[in-house]
């Protein structure tokens, strides 16, 4: 082989050592390669921005500053109309998430000022009026906004999630497929599975509505969204009666995103079941100081009441009233919570009044059991009757799987001398999810223990 032939080949030998030294360069003291820097995070305002554009749920921080930056921009640039229905749809969900009422009225007031900017061809600003519709309980107000913008532009994908929430609200389940059909045809991905998962529950279609939302949470681009969808996942979880799969959904949803309050009520309310009485107390303190809902106070409350403890359950039903009232000045519907805490605690005939006019508004499942459940606690059982089917009968839409409504059923059956039926439901109840409810479910069991099992003659055995 010619010399110089040879030297190059050492040459090379010798750089391909030399590189693989590099490489591993810390063993020989030669120097490495400069560390790979991780991928810059995207800034807090551009990520709730979008996340607001998504239909995706936004973190609390994120929505903090671009609230800040959007309030700054328009001092200088006041007819904007995108910037006004971006700060207004941005306060919508910061109110969502923390419970400020106070902030819905300053939502509408950017929303509107939108609308005034730019009359026409401004969907974003009638999305934003039905997210606040949504958000204050008024859901023909939603459903109206919603269909405005979507007859500005049909193909809107993200008008859609609104409307079929704005169905939801009212009844209409088969407008609502239909809504969903469309949206799936014009967009998939994490916040369309969310939003499926939301209507296959309603129809009872639990283990579609569980992987929709396991879907939606592994294809999540963003902690807050993906925390989202675990604690929906963990809801689902807890209605069946999955207490272990509950808990892990929920703690970690609360791991990802710490300001996400419904994830550590839900945490309480699977503690409680499990019988850690002081955990599910913590639990439901820190939700409810950092997210006011009147729903936590009543949870709370009946907590306390199970323990014993009359005197601290009567103090989470005054801060319940307080709270419904504090709510309302900013907009919000509280008839719902405030209707089942009166058929419970309060004044049955008190709750009939409300759950009646809320029925004339917006007739939803939800409305339907809770003014059965107020009509039986006031004595009209056989009216109860009606609307305990309407919430529980697939022929009346009431298909979602749910403890608290075959209980209640149940007990208006059994309080009609419908044994039967009665113990079909209480049973039901039971299977669904023998957790449901501190109080209930207890009372469940009980009730099933006076009627006894069926007798060849008809009445229970007692």
């Amino acid at each position: 082989m010619p010399r110089s032939r040879s030297r190059r080949r050492w040459a090379l030998i010798a750089s391909l050592a030399a590189g693989a030294l590099v490489v591993g360069g810390v063993l020989v003291g030669l120097p490495s390669e400069a560390p790979v820097r991780p991928a810059p995070v995207p800034a807090p305002g551009p990520q709730a921005r979008a996340a607001l554009a998504a239909g995706a749920p936004a973190a609390l921080p994120d929505l903090t500053v671009l609230i800040g930056e959007q309030e700054a921009y328009l001092r200088t640039h006041p007819k904007d109309a995108r910037s006004w229905a971006l700060l207004g749809t941005a306060y919508v969900e910061q109110g969502r998430r923390t419970a400020e009422a106070a902030l819905y009225p300053k939502a509408e007031s950017a929303l509107r000022r939108s609308l005034r900017t730019a009359p026409k061809r401004n969907p974003d600003a009638l999305d934003g009026l039905a997210a606040l519709a949504i958000a204050r309980r008024d859901f023909r107000a939603a459903r109206g906004y919603a269909e405005a913008a979507l007859k500005e532009r049909p193909k809107r994908w993200r008008t859609y999630p609104l409307l079929i929430e704005a169905l939801t609200g009212l009844g209409d389940h088969k407008g609502a497929g239909r809504a969903l059909d469309r949206l799936t045809e014009l967009h998939s991905g994490p916040a369309v599975r969310a939003r499926a998962a939301a209507v296959y529950r309603d129809r009872g279609w639990r283990e579609d509505a569980a992987a929709a939302l396991a879907d939606a949470a592994a294809a999540a681009g963003a902690p807050a969204e993906r925390a989202a969808y675990l604690q929906g996942a963990g809801e689902l979880a807890w209605e069946r009666g999955d207490l272990q799969d509950a808990l892990r959904h929920f703690r970690a949803a609360a791991r990802i995103d710490p300001d996400l309050r419904a994830a550590q009520a839900g945490q309480a309310r699977v503690l409680a079941a499990l019988g850690r009485s002081s955990e599910a107390l913590s639990a439901y303190r820190v939700a409810l100081t950092r997210q006011p809902e009147p729903q936590y106070a009543l949870e709370l409350g009946e907590l306390y009441e199970s323990l014993g403890l009359r005197d601290a359950a009567r103090v989470e039903y005054d801060l319940l009233r307080a709270l419904v009232r504090q709510h309302a000045a900013g907009g919000v519907d509280g008839n719902l919570t405030l209707g089942r805490f009166e058929a419970d605690h309060g004044d049955p005939a008190a709750a009939v009044r409300l759950l009646r006019a809320e029925w004339r508004r917006q007739p939803g499942i939800e409305v339907a059991d809770a003014l059965g459940w107020a009509l039986h606690r006031a004595g009209a059982d056989k009216e109860a009757l009606r609307f305990a089917a309407i919430a529980t009968d697939k022929a009346h839409g009431g298909g979602v799987r749910s403890a608290p409504y075959a209980y209640h059923r149940g007990m208006i059956e059994r309080a009609l001398k419908q044994y039967g039926p009665a113990r079909r439901h209480l049973q039901e109840a039971l299977r669904i999810n023998p957790y449901f409810s501190v109080a209930q479910a207890p009372a469940a069991r009980a009730a099933l223990r006076a009627l006894g099992e069926p007798s060849e003659d008809g009445p229970p055995e007692r």
